[in-house]
């Protein structure tokens, strides 16, 4: 195999089973893809309608297939499941541990709210009060506290069971620029040595009462600093193109990207996949996240949505999928599991599927087992590209051959 261009598709949160480690994540039967696919045919009476991920071989990276689904007897990817090593259990962990870096380090939690010096800083530095300090769903705090932020103008600030904090804002009272730059120095006050986090979310929202505030497409994400290099840095310092679609490029903090694309919502993330893998002037890696599984329909517990988000994403990576030549290797995964039918509103610890597929595979997709940790992903892209192996994960290209 010539590969080429490397296609890393995240599907944000579409885990595939509780993982071994569940317990200690409160995530004892936990499965995202296998509960939101038992839903539909139990409540809408129908399959889920996803016949390129199924030709690919999804149901393969499920144990007993998927509710209603047909397992083709010949599917044409490698797939299995991956394990998550990382300590945490949120986006940054899964994708930098898919890039090779682990991290396998302890984070702050907040689960009764921040410190008062955390937050004396924050209102020093804006000239705001802060409304909230809990943890809470992201769609019902700006229900809750949205019309008291429109008449004080202070910030609304919160976290998850993930080691973040979300700062929410509307629009027209704190503008953009200036709720970026809010999270910008929240950043610096939570990168160690008394408080390590994983990553501040600006979360802003328009709407004019209560029950019209929605959340808008202009979140971003400030992650922590990665502790070395990643096989973005690896392929982009070899020469090579490295692009970014969704919010990839905020988990690495932009490093190793030559090119970046911001996401409306899944649809569009797609859309810009589409039109980077219609060009032939690069090779390379692009690395994509699609963000909406996760923070529009996992955490708001919504497997109808997520049903249907699965089936607007295979209609696209249909098309993808006929871009691709003998040069090119898809990769699809997740990075942690957000199961819409669990209880609470957080992240669930579950294994995450694993489909590898290039036009010049000759025969049907191997299984590649429960792989021991994500970094497998990294270490394949960079063998496939003929570089240097970043030490962390083991390559199963030789699979695919």
């Amino acid at each position: 195999m010539d590969i080429r261009r490397a296609l890393v598709l995240v599907i944000d949160s579409i885990g595939v089973g509780h993982a071994p480690d569940a317990e200690k994540y409160h995530s004892n039967g936990a499965d995202t893809l296998g509960h939101v696919a038992s839903w539909f045919m139990e409540h809408e009476g129908r399959a889920l309608q996803i016949p390129h991920l199924v030709q690919l071989g999804i149901t393969k990276t499920h144990p007993g297939g998927l509710a209603g689904i047909d397992e083709p007897t010949s599917p044409l990817a490698a797939h299995g499941r991956m394990q998550i090593t990382s300590f945490g259990n949120d986006s940054l962990d899964g994708h930098w541990e898919m890039m090779c870096l682990p991290a396998r380090f302890e984070v702050d939690y907040f689960p009764k709210g921040f410190p008062d010096d955390l937050l004396d800083n924050i209102r020093a530095f804006s000239g705001r009060g802060i409304l909230c300090n809990q943890p809470y769903s992201g769609t019902e705090v700006i229900h809750d506290y949205g019309e008291e932020h429109l008449r004080s103008g202070d910030l609304i600030v919160y976290t998850s069971g993930d080691s973040v904090i979300q700062i929410a804002a509307h629009e027209d009272v704190v503008p953009l620029d200036e709720l970026y730059r809010i999270c910008t120095y929240v950043r610096t006050l939570i990168n160690g040595p008394e408080i390590t986090m994983g990553r501040v979310i600006a979360r802003p929202f328009v709407g004019a009462s209560a029950d019209t505030f929605m959340r808008t497409s202009h979140r971003h994400d400030y992650g922590l600093e990665p502790y070395g290099p990643t096989v973005v840095d690896m392929v982009h310092n070899a020469g090579l193109h490295t692009i970014a679609v969704g919010k990839t490029y905020d988990l690495l903090c932009g490093h190793g990207f030559d090119e970046a694309f911001h996401n409306e919502n899944n649809h569009n993330g797609m859309e810009h996949v589409i039109d980077v893998m219609s060009r032939r002037d690069w090779e390379g890696l692009c690395f994509t996240n699609l963000v909406d599984f996760d923070a529009v329909y996992g955490h708001r517990r919504d497997p109808y949505g997520d049903g249907l988000a699965l089936e607007d994403f295979d209609a696209q990576l249909g098309d993808v999928c006929t871009l691709m030549d003998e040069h090119d290797l898809l990769i699809i995964t997740a990075d942690h599991g957000n199961d819409p039918t669990y209880q609470g509103t957080d992240h669930t610890r579950e294994l995450v599927p694993l489909l590898a597929w290039s036009p010049a595979m000759q025969a049907p997709g191997a299984n590649l087992g429960t792989r021991a940790t994500a970094s497998d992903v990294g270490a394949t892209v960079l063998e496939a590209l003929e570089l240097t192996d970043a030490g962390e994960g083991t390559s199963f290209l030789s699979a695919l051959r």
